[in-house]
């Protein structure tokens, strides 16, 4: 086990003083037992600390050493020592002695730990004692909380409703049980719905009761209003269909450049009264953990679905701008540039008197999507996102290459149907009887502009393209990406992160080994603790270093266990070229399954994906073309984007490639999904106590897929231009893969799998139709580096 902390500020002694006083730690009576010395100062601390049920009031339940416990020690002893504290520090953290350390060793254990304690050698004073104590109070537990926060989940401190600040992070000083849960109608700027009147939306608050001004967190979730699974799942796409052949095209990309319609003159909703009393509040439901984690902590949160959702006017079009748009206009009453009405038909105005007027948006997947997408509007008030596994290009999301691609997982999906999934205000019989013609003449033209069958980039896309507008973002940029996401697939960020680099704002990238989760529960990474110092500095103006303080780029490695490193670039590597001529050229192989194999395969892609990277001969050996490199003789780290130029050809006027880079070893690997350590984390005082998770180690393995990469070949030019395809007819073709930052073990092999049909994310067509590769003419393209050349850097 290993705990790794970037959240933790240096401080001076004298700020640490001043800060201990603030929180408890430096009251008059520990002060008058600091006079006596060291052992009275620690036994004081102890007694603070022992308020609450976290720390045993009897100290003879704390051991020194193998020989001696605190109680005797206290009494006996008159120096103290590191050795003495950490045997102590170890057991209050929760860590279990003969387990994760030994007493007679505990420095020794302290360091395997990785745990951020005092490194004071010497008899200690009592200044190295409050040193070490407020060290103490910023290292993580064994089950994933500060020590501080440990504290403050079993009521050190008084819900005083005001903010307190420690280490530059907000503590737990606010009543969760007297939060106020209050509902508003946001006036928008747009009629989606097209009766004349600006749409409102629905907008739920939770804050807390206090006097002062508080800062907001702000969840974008068209699931928030619920959800229409059943109808969504009926309305799944057919993937057993046939790759088209498209009609070439000479399309430049200003001829489907996205350009918004001017602008409508809309009635606005009549002002008949203002107030300051919301008439309306919401029953809790389901809300998102990182948002929990603050409520306790002084920021209200706040959730919306947007317009065409429940209790909302309008109707709803995945990503579109009129999406972001609803979404902006929350952002803009928060900060008391916008109008909200108390309900939909009184008139009664209301404003956000409780807001400071900064705003952070957070969330993962579609959430995360609506915050980066309204960052790149500019909207005055937002501070920063924090987007997780964030969609930055719609495109990229069910298309790649002129293919239509499904999310890793959810054969059949498209644009169309995540709309009925999010169009709640059918749950509502009268609202649903009374949209349903229009509602299903919106899907009628979502259908047809997403253009499920030609897969080709247009104007419709084009309009959900957020890499177009990065340009306009103002805000600080949070972003969180798992490297085996195939749902929200790492090109997602990866090209956001680039598109940033050029721009003048704050910009933290977290690279985890997971799919598509969040992290804030993580054990081994002190991620919420980050957070709340990045939040205290941006939403609260504490002066907390946060933007030196949080690495650039967090990597989680794939090879060890609780092992987080700090880079200072993603795909800045240069690529090496590996020659795939060490085969026969040309090589061949033909995508057409048996009858039996494609039912199977059709049904279980898992296991066909499994098969198709395995080395031994099985019945899909003619169905891909395997090129292996000899085996590592040293620690490799690639860095980017993998790239296959190839000169191939179809046996027909149609052809799709598909290829997948491949970790060849026996090895056991990280999961993807982290494992529940059996503990519980409390975000705050007996507040909404969420799973503590890990990373572990999986049963041992002989390969893994690293990355992939799709295109139809007749767009091997862009996505919006279609190149002719001519029977037999050789072409020219760079198939860039998912970008990675992946660590190749010595004595491992890397392999490429090129093939046609992905079962689980192309059409099965499941045609007659036979690739040809001319190896001569082929290559790999791998940003590839030795580990001990790259700019890798521990815990700091």
């Amino acid at each position: 086990m290993k705990i790794n902390q970037f959240g933790i500020i240096e401080t001076t002694f004298e700020q640490k003083i001043t800060e201990l006083t603030a929180i408890g730690f430096y009251d008059a009576t520990i002060k008058l037992a600091a006079q006596q010395g060291p052992m009275a100062l620690f036994a004081a601390l102890m007694k603070q600390a022992a308020i609450t049920t976290a720390v045993k009031t009897n100290f003879s339940d704390y051991m020194v050493n193998e020989n001696q416990d605190l109680a005797d020690f206290l009494t006996t002893r008159t120096a103290l020592t590191m050795q003495e504290f950490d045997s102590v520090a170890l057991q209050l953290l929760q860590f279990t002695e003969n387990v994760d350390y030994t007493l007679a060793e505990p420095v020794k254990g302290i360091k395997a730990l990785g745990l951020p304690l005092a490194d004071i050698p010497g008899t200690w004073s009592t200044n190295d004692l409050l040193s070490a104590w407020y060290d103490l109070m910023t290292t993580h537990t064994k089950n994933g909380l500060q020590f501080i926060d440990l504290l403050a989940s079993h009521g050190y401190f008084k819900t005083t409703n005001e903010s307190l600040f420690f280490n530059g992070k907000a503590m737990v000083t606010f009543d969760t049980k007297t939060l106020k849960k209050e509902v508003v109608y946001v006036e928008t700027d747009l009629d989606t719905d097209n009766d004349g009147m600006k749409d409102l939306v629905r907008v739920d608050i939770i804050r807390p009761t206090t006097n002062q001004l508080v800062p907001v967190l702000f969840t974008a979730s068209p699931y928030y209003q619920g959800t229409n699974d059943a109808i969504s799942d009926k309305n799944m796409h057919q993937v057993n269909v046939p790759l088209e052949r498209k009609r070439p095209n000479h399309v430049t990309y200003d001829e489907i450049s996205y350009q918004a319609a001017p602008t409508k003159e809309l009635a606005s909703h009549k002002k008949t009264g203002e107030t300051a009393v919301a008439s309306k509040t919401f029953y809790p439901t389901s809300h998102v953990d990182l948002n929990n984690y603050f409520l306790s902590r002084g920021f209200a949160v706040v959730y919306s679905s947007g317009v065409g959702t429940r209790d909302s006017d309008g109707m709803q079009d995945t990503g579109s701008p009129e999406q972001v748009a609803s979404m902006q206009a929350v952002i803009e009453w928060l900060a008391g540039n916008r109008r909200a009405f108390t309900d939909k038909t009184s008139g009664v105005m209301i404003k956000a008197t409780w807001s400071n007027g900064k705003v952070a948006m957070t969330g993962k997947s579609y959430l995360g999507t609506l915050a980066t997408a309204v960052a790149t509007t500019g909207v005055a008030g937002l501070e920063t996102v924090i987007s997780e596994a964030a969609i930055s290009d719609w495109y990229q999301y069910y298309r790649d290459n002129g293919l239509t691609i499904a999310p890793g997982g959810f054969p059949g999906e498209d644009m169309d149907v995540l709309a009925e999934l999010v169009y709640s205000r059918m749950q509502d019989a009268g609202d649903w009887h009374r949209t349903k013609t229009q509602w299903q003449q919106k899907q009628a033209k979502t259908v047809q502009e997403m253009d499920r069958a030609g897969g080709n980039y247009n104007s419709y896309w084009d309009a959900r393209n957020y890499l177009k507008n990065v340009a306009n973002i103002k805000a600080d940029v949070i972003m969180v990406q798992g490297l085996n996401d195939w749902n929200v697939k790492p090109r997602q960020v990866f090209r956001l992160y680039q598109k940033l680099q050029e721009l003048n704002v704050v910009k933290k990238l977290y690279l985890h080994q997971g799919q598509h989760i969040y992290i804030n529960n993580n054990r081994s990474l002190d991620f919420s603790d980050q957070m709340n110092l990045w939040l205290s500095y941006k939403l609260y103006d504490v002066n907390n270093q946060a933007t030196t303080q949080l690495p650039d780029i967090t990597w989680q490695n794939n090879q060890q266990p609780d092992t987080w490193q700090i880079k200072a670039s993603w795909g800045q590597t240069t690529p090496t070229a590996i020659s795939l001529a060490n085969v026969q050229t040309p090589v061949s192989y033909t995508d057409q399954q048996t009858r039996q194999a494609y039912a199977t395969y059709s049904q279980d892609y898992q296991t066909w994906r499994s098969l198709m990277m395995n080395r031994e001969k099985h019945d899909l050996d003619h169905a891909r073309i395997m090129f292996l490199q000899p085996k590592q003789t040293q620690d490799l780290l690639i860095d980017g984007e993998v790239s296959l130029q190839l000169r191939m050809k179809s046996s027909s006027n149609i052809g799709l490639v598909s290829a997948m880079l491949v970790d060849y070893g026996l090895e056991q690997r990280l999961t993807t999904k982290p494992v529940p350590q059996g503990k519980q984390i409390d975000r705050g005082k007996n507040w909404q106590p969420t799973s503590l998770v890990e990373f572990g180690l999986a049963k041992s393995t002989p390969f893994k897929m690293i990355t992939i990469g799709h295109m139809n070949m007749q767009n091997r030019e862009n996505p919006w231009r279609v190149n002719d395809l001519r029977p037999r007819e050789y072409v020219d073709l760079t198939l860039t893969l998912q970008p990675t930052l992946y660590q190749l073990t010595a004595g491992h092999q890397l392999g490429v799998v090129i093939y046609g049909t992905d079962f689980e994310m192309t059409v099965r067509g499941n045609q007659n139709i036979t690739y040809t590769i001319d190896t001569k003419h082929s290559q790999l393209l791998v940003p590839i580096v030795t580990v001990a050349d790259a700019k890798i850097n521990g815990k700091k």
